[in-house]
Order: C-alpha cells, then sequence, then structure tokens
C-alpha cells in the first residue's frame, strides 16, 4: 500500500492517529470542519513530539519531519484526492458516521480503503452506507494513540481479505500490535471494558464504597493503572454512554444499560477530564487527585 493516510477528527483520537501515520513516514491529511481544531491539533502534536524528544527518543529533525507529512484541510473533498486509505475518527455517532462515509466512498480514489476508528459501532452498518463494502474495515485504535501498541482490526460482514490483510500489516509497520476481532457491537475492549465502568459507577451509586476506594481496590487489587472511574473521566462519561447504549440496543441486554447517574452526569454537562469535572475535579490538575464535590463524603 502506498502512503497517502487522510484522518478525518482533529480531536483526541484523530490528532494521535495523524501523529503516529505521521512519524512512521506516511503523509497525512488531516481534515476537520474547523480550523482552530486543526490548529489545535497540530499543536497538541508539536508539544507531544517534544516529550518524546526529551525523552531521548527522537531528534528534532525528526520532530520537523514529522510535522511536515502533515497538512491540513477543511474540506474533505479536497483532501481525499489521491489517499490509499482513509481513517475516520469523528465523534461517536452512528448518524455521523454514516454521513461522512458517504462523503468518504463519494471523493476517495476506487482502490481506497476506508476505515473507521469507531470503538462501538458496527463495521457492516457503517460499510453500507458506500459503495464500496468490501473496503470498509474498522481500525480502533487505543488512547494515547502514539504510545498505546493495541489496534483493534474489525471485519465487518463484507470485508475482503486483501483489504484485511492490508490494514493488518499497515497496522505493524505503525509500531502496533493488530487483533483480529468480529463485528458485533462493542467489539471486545469495550465489551469487557464498559460494564466493567458501568459496574463501578453501580457500585458508588449503591453507596457500597467511594470515588477513591473503589478506584484504589481495583488498582491495588486487580493491578489495574488507574481506576475504572478515572479511566471513564479520561476516556469522556459521554463517550462512556454512547457505547453502552450502542451495546444495550445491539444485545437488548440489560447487563449494558447505563447507570442513571452516568445518564444524570452527562446531562448535566459532568463529562469527565474534558469539561473540568466527572468523578473527580480538574479544575487544578488533570489527574485525579481530587475527588468532585458531588462525590465527597
Amino acid at each position: 500500500m502506498n502512503k497517502n493516510i487522510v484522518v478525518i477528527g482533529a480531536g483526541t483520537m484523530g490528532n494521535g492517529i495523524a501523529h503516529t501515520f505521521a512519524q512512521t513516514g506516511f503523509k497525512v491529511n488531516l481534515v476537520d470542519v474547523k480550523q482552530e481544531n486543526l490548529d489545535r491539533a497540530l499543536s497538541i502534536i508539536s508539544k507531544n513530539l517534544d516529550r518524546i524528544i526529551a525523552k531521548g527518543n527522537l531528534t528534532e529533525e525528526q520532530k520537523a519531519e514529522t510535522l511536515g507529512n502533515i497538512s491540513k484541510f477543511t474540506q474533505l473533498s479536497d483532501a481525499c484526492g489521491n489517499a490509499d486509505l482513509i481513517v475516520e475518527a469523528a465523534t461517536e455517532n452512528q448518524e455521523l458516521k454514516l454521513k461522512i462515509f458517504q462523503q468518504m466512498d463519494e471523493f476517495a480514489p476506487e482502490n481506497c480503503i476506508l476505515a473507521t476508528n469507531t470503538s462501538s459501532i458496527s463495521i457492516t452498518k457503517i460499510a453500507s452506507a458506500t459503495k464500496r463494502p468490501e473496503k470498509v474495515i474498522g481500525m480502533h485504535f487505543m488512547n494515547p494513540v502514539p504510545i498505546m501498541k493495541l489496534v483493534e482490526i474489525i471485519k465487518g460482514y463484507s470485508t475482503s481479505k486483501e483489504t484485511f490483510d492490508a490494514i493488518f500489516e499497515m497496522s505493524k509497520t505503525l509500531g502496533k500490535v493488530p487483533v483480529e476481532v468480529n463485528d458485533y457491537p462493542g467489539f471486545v475492549a469495550n465489551r469487557i471494558l464498559m460494564p466493567m465502568i458501568n459496574e463501578a459507577i453501580e457500585t458508588l451509586y449503591n453507596g457500597v464504597a467511594g470515588v477513591e476506594e473503589i478506584d484504589t481496590v481495583m488498582k491495588l487489587g486487580m493491578a489495574h493503572p488507574m481506576g475504572p472511574l478515572q479511566l471513564a473521566d479520561f476516556i469522556g462519561l459521554d463517550v462512556c454512554l454512547a457505547i453502552l447504549n450502542v451495546m444495550y440496543d445491539g444485545f437488548k441486554n440489560p447487563k449494558y444499560a447505563p447507570n442513571p447517574l452516568l445518564v444524570n452526569m452527562v446531562t448535566a454537562g459532568k463529562l469527565g477530564v474534558k469539561s473540568g469535572e466527572g468523578f473527580y475535579d480538574y479544575s487544578e490538575s488533570k489527574k485525579a487527585e481530587k475527588v468532585a464535590k458531588m462525590f465527597v463524603k
């Protein structure tokens, strides 16, 4: 496969994916509807590259090359002309993704592979919005993308072996560990992770223990690097809710039904790190050092 990549969405996942491809030598067209999102993404990528330089794992020249590999676009039609692969990393919203994939299909060259970074939505459903379902695949990267090794590679019902093999091998060239997964709601990562997060919220909701206590049990007892409530804040409570709803709709099993506390927090705009408050208060630090006022005993 050639080396022209388009990444749609300049948020946390999009800028991480763009960074990873660009640092590996791919030419990346980063697309977002807002210019300020693109500018912010490049600033974040630059700071993240500085961190790698500080650890002695990158040179200033390599940083300049990486940034030089990224071009910014606000129009998808302008970015896709010579694309070999397009990776969609927009918000976890099915209708939005279907609309974007219709546009990707319209603007991309005939042999371009169309990938989605969705963490839960059906690849088969997304592929149905295109005229090339055999070239549609899931590439579920983990956050933070430049650091986390895992990529879930999800085949839709019609994904061809050629498409799968190309993306599987490409993931290895990025320094990732690709894992083959079939197309069911939540795939593997979120099918196991989200019920755990939901159960932690249920445990808090039922007054079994406090925020820090629940997270401490999971960190010290199960060797998790961060507790499930802190992780939910890091992912975004709105994203957790969206994924749980996808799984609940897909399986019709009550074990995936989101806890009412999670629903209320999202409704109130308490989304975790990105809003400044979730289960923890992030007004002074991005680290989970202070429990949100609502949960202080």
